[in-house]
């Protein structure tokens, strides 16, 4: 059997700071966006061409941009969802990047660390909603038909007890009414909030600060959740079933964080796992970007059996294992920010440290 391999299609250099990434749903384009060294944010369009990459567009913002997401944009609108460095929400038309938002709202106090979208393009499944997670340790979750304040705001009481906010996530999205958001602390707190009711459903503390959450899918029943934390953390849920005291099941993948030799042996210091991305066309792959510059692609094995029933007769979860399919090393700096493209299985484009945008390709794929 051919084995999967990923490679660096195109490489471009940046006069800026790159957080985040997006392919743009239904075309050859993609979204960089960041800050430049004056403090301004920046938006480009990439276009892929023929083998090269060429900048369609290009708009600056007063504050740094520090993430986004597509996920709440109808289909064939190209509704941008950005969170800056001044903690400020905003959703842009690229169609017409020089004109007001089309919605805009004061989200936080301080910056939005992160941010995930969804309810546009799915049918039957809900709202369109967007969830922010800020270094003010709130999450919120916003709806861009409503203006001024969020459907939902979940944080601590005491401002003493508030963490900051790395990774957020939605899910279970699967009708329309159940949803969750998955977030993540920078002390290792993970917590489940059952939207539909406003409470938290399960948390846990996977001991280091957690650098990002996602479902495998976010608008099917609860499957699959990925969390990936500093000094080489990677955990897979199975969010099936969840029992009263130990919760969800989960695989840990130890090797995950430790750099890749040039004779392709792992070891060495762990290093942070930036970033977890799941393949659109297949749920059970995904890719982790890592703090030494790899990139690894990764196969989730489901167990004989997914349930199982001790002697107190509670049903509780089995987890299943990783396959590690391939690994490369692109970069001299953490590869931070990943995103597959929607409609083309193997395309993709990650950011890294170096300020460089790169389009990769991944082949076999579809033999897994």
């Amino acid at each position: 059997m051919d084995s999967v391999q990923m490679i660096s299609h195109i490489e471009q250099s940046l006069n800026y700071s790159v957080y985040d990434v997006k392919w743009i749903p239904c075309t050859a384009k993609f979204v960089s966006l960041g800050s430049k060294p004056k403090g301004t944010g920046v938006v480009q369009i990439y276009q892929l061409n023929r083998g090269t990459l060429e900048l369609v567009k290009e708009t600056e913002r007063e504050k740094s941009l520090k993430c986004c997401s597509f996920g709440a944009s109808k289909l064939r609108t190209e509704h941008l969802a950005v969170g800056d460095f001044a903690g400020k929400l905003a959703v842009y038309d690229l169609e017409r990047m020089d004109a007001p938002p089309v919605y805009e709202v004061a989200a936080h106090d301080g910056i939005i660390n992160t941010l995930d979208a969804t309810g546009g393009s799915t049918v039957n499944c809900g709202a369109p909603e967007i969830v922010t997670g800020g270094r003010d340790g709130a999450v919120k979750v916003w709806d861009p038909r409503q203006p001024n304040d969020p459907v939902a705001n979940i944080c601590p009481a005491s401002k003493d007890s508030r963490r900051d906010c790395w990774a957020v996530g939605f899910g279970d999205s699967h009708n329309a009414v159940e949803r969750v958001v998955c977030s993540g602390y920078d002390n290792g707190d993970l917590k489940l909030i059952d939207l539909r009711n406003l409470k938290l459903r399960w948390e846990t503390n996977v001991k280091n600060g957690i650098c990002a959450v996602e479902f495998d899918r976010k608008d099917i029943r609860m499957n699959k959740l990925a969390v990936s934390t500093l000094e080489g953390g990677l955990f897979v849920y199975d969010m099936r079933t969840q029992h009263s005291q130990k919760g969800f099941a989960s695989v840990r993948e130890k090797t995950v964080g430790q750099s890749l030799g040039t004779n392709g042996v792992i070891g060495g210091a762990k290093s942070t796992v930036w970033t977890v991305k799941h393949l659109p066309q297949n749920r059970d792959i995904f890719v982790t970007g890592g703090g030494s510059g790899n990139v690894r692609i990764w196969l989730y094995h489901y167990p004989e059996k997914r349930v199982t029933t001790p002697a107190d007769g509670e049903e509780q979860g089995v987890a299943g294992t990783l396959e590690m399919l391939h690994a490369t090393t692109l970069s001299t700096q953490p590869v931070h920010t990943f995103d597959w493209s929607p409609d083309r299985q193997g395309l993709a484009v990650c950011g890294s440290f170096d300020q460089t945008v790169r389009v990769l390709i991944t082949t076999n794929l579809n033999l897994h």
